[in-house]
């Protein structure tokens, strides 16, 4: 949590120090969720796309192949300078990488055939906003394509990801279960259908590292791991030797009515 006025200060922090290691991050470049994305997404030429919480671009520029434009947005500027780095070394010129709160997009109502959000949502400080803006700046008809770290239906092992999750990082703000995603899509005005599944591993070395999460933050983790029960472990698939676990993931697919 923090204490001054802007509610983006811990993640700007966070992921201003960390953002060269996400340009080079394999999970954020590609990955079978990406691949759901690009397969759900119903893509057309002349389509206008906005990236939700864009990072470094890596979803967008994976979209951009199969559409006019792409506009990314994030708050954390090392992210978009990262990406646009990447935007001019890969001569994409369908995509703009710019400063914008999620929670509240500065674009006009229907301003975009489709709207992503891939590995972001979690960070966001008002989640049931952002999904209002992303139904907002939809068209009629149009999709969001979310993607991200969701919780068990179960409350205890949804608070065990959720702690280890801060533990690592403490800009991350909740991974939601599925049917929360479910209901906040439907009252902002999308019907909505969890279109992917699966688990994500991560080698618990690489994601504290990635994060630069403090030695003693990494020790709790460790010993939460260590001291799981035998539910947590077959949930979370955690292993030891060398240590790590899988994270559940899920896309959410809404269509605007």
């Amino acid at each position: 949590m923090t204490t001054t006025s802007d509610p983006h200060a811990t993640v700007r922090k966070m992921f201003g120090a960390a953002a060269a290691d996400y340009a080079h991050t394999a999970v954020h470049i590609s990955g079978p969720d990406l691949d759901a994305l690009l397969e759900a997404g119903e893509f057309g030429v002349t389509d206008q796309v906005i990236d939700l919480g864009c990072g470094v671009g890596h979803t967008a520029m994976a979209i951009a192949p199969h559409v006019a434009q792409v506009t990314g947005i994030d708050v954390t500027d090392e992210m978009l300078a990262e990406g646009r780095a990447q935007l001019q070394r890969r001569k994409l010129t369908n995509v703009t990488l710019q400063e914008g709160d999620a929670c509240a997009v500065a674009f006009p109502d229907a301003s975009f055939d489709v709207a992503t959000c891939r590995f972001a949502a979690h960070h966001y400080p008002d989640q049931v906003a952002a999904t209002r803006e992303a139904a907002r700046i939809l068209k009629p008809g149009g999709e969001y394509l979310l993607v991200d770290s969701v919780a068990p239906e179960d409350p205890a092992l949804d608070t065990f990801e959720n702690m280890i999750e801060w533990l690592r990082d403490e800009s991350h703000v909740r991974n939601y279960r599925a049917s929360e995603w479910c209901r906040m899509f439907e009252q902002a005005g999308l019907k909505a259908e969890v279109r992917y599944r699966a688990g994500l591993p991560l080698d618990g070395a690489d994601w504290v590292k990635r994060m630069r999460t403090p030695a003693t933050r990494v020790a709790m983790i460790r010993e939460l791991f260590e001291t799981a029960s035998t539910k947590q472990k077959a949930a979370f698939e955690i292993v030891d030797k060398p240590w790590g676990f899988s994270l559940p993931v899920a896309m959410i697919v809404g269509v605007k009515g």
